[in-house]
């Protein structure tokens, strides 16, 4: 039922009371302007059906991932929640005997539209492959990027976590990386950016954040903040929202052995447009979207169309 609204006068003299009365019958503060923001839990009967909500399943080859591996859109698929009746999950699988030839890896990626606002996406890390043996260098990551048009491309920015459950880049140690770039050069490898490791092991479900403005970047974990990065590795240019999982050179496992597999589930993700939100806050949204079965929003504005869909980084 609409409020009944008292004539100033009316409302004057209600003023004088006690606060609490007052308040009660002041009008409602207007609640903060929503400049966009995408919410993906991930409901989608088939893989096929992210397409049309602005998702690209990698196919091909390229950089990141073990020379002469691949991208499959059919490592990527859509399970269904053990844990949660009725909920879904996209999972990534990647597979690798230790060649190229026998190496196919997983990457998802959205619109190139996102820069300033908050980052969320709760993930589950895996410490050991579903199938096979350990000992890969696997990477599992949440991130968001633009283009490298270049070697040690100005414009180029990314902001990103990556899982090393078995080690890998010269250190056997688990951990987790929190990483805001400057610029890169792929080949040969040089890169410029700030980097926070989390040592242990992250197996299981986990919320990250990322807030992105006010010349920061701001990571959390389940809440608990790791890192702040500034300065010229605050990315500066539209990124994609991307998930991959691929695998880093120099493992310990003979190349040619048998297969092994390894997955990374997202549960879904966020993003909130010009908006710094706690980690608290990013969870309590998500909350009342599922509450109120919402399984996808996008009020964000368009891709630019000058700015062809890419899903190679």
């Amino acid at each position: 039922m609409r409020p009944r609204m008292l004539p100033r006068g009316m409302l004057a003299a209600a003023c004088a009371a006690p606060l609490a009365a007052c308040t009660a019958l002041a009008p409602a503060p207007a609640p903060p302007p929503d400049h966009g923001l995408f919410f993906d839990d991930f409901s989608y009967a088939a893989p096929a059906a992210m397409r049309a909500q602005g998702w690209q399943l990698r196919d091909g080859t390229g950089h990141p991932g073990l020379p002469g591996g691949r991208f499959d859109a059919r490592a990527i698929s859509l399970v269904d929640d053990p844990a949660h009746p009725g909920n879904r999950l996209v999972r990534l699988s990647a597979t690798t005997d230790g060649t190229g030839a026998g190496t196919v890896q997983a990457q998802l990626c959205h619109q190139r539209r996102y820069l300033d606002g908050t980052y969320a996406a709760r993930i589950r890390f895996s410490d050991a492959p579903s199938e096979g043996a350990r000992g890969d260098f696997v990477v599992e990551s949440f991130y968001a990027v633009s283009p490298l048009k270049h070697a040690f491309d100005p414009d180029f920015s990314e902001v990103d976590w990556e899982y090393l459950p078995e080690g890998g880049w010269g250190s056997p140690r688990t951990r987790l990386y929190a990483v805001s770039w400057q610029t890169v050069q792929l080949d040969p490898w040089e890169a410029h950016n700030a980097a926070h490791e989390e040592s242990g092991a992250f197996g299981g479900w986990h919320t990250l954040v990322m807030q992105v403005g006010g010349g920061h970047v701001r990571d959390f974990v389940d809440g608990r903040e790791v890192a702040v990065h500034g300065g010229r590795d605050v990315p500066v240019a539209p990124m994609t929202i991307s998930f991959n999982l691929w695998f880093a050179t120099g493992g310990p496992l003979p190349a040619g052995g048998a297969p092994r597999t390894w997955d990374e589930d997202v549960d879904w993700v966020f993003h909130a447009r010009d908006a710094i939100l706690a980690p608290a806050q990013v969870e309590a949204r998500v909350a009342a979207l599922r509450a109120a079965h919402t399984a996808h929003v996008d009020s964000l504005p368009p891709a630019d169309p000058r700015e062809p869909p890419r899903c190679d980084l």
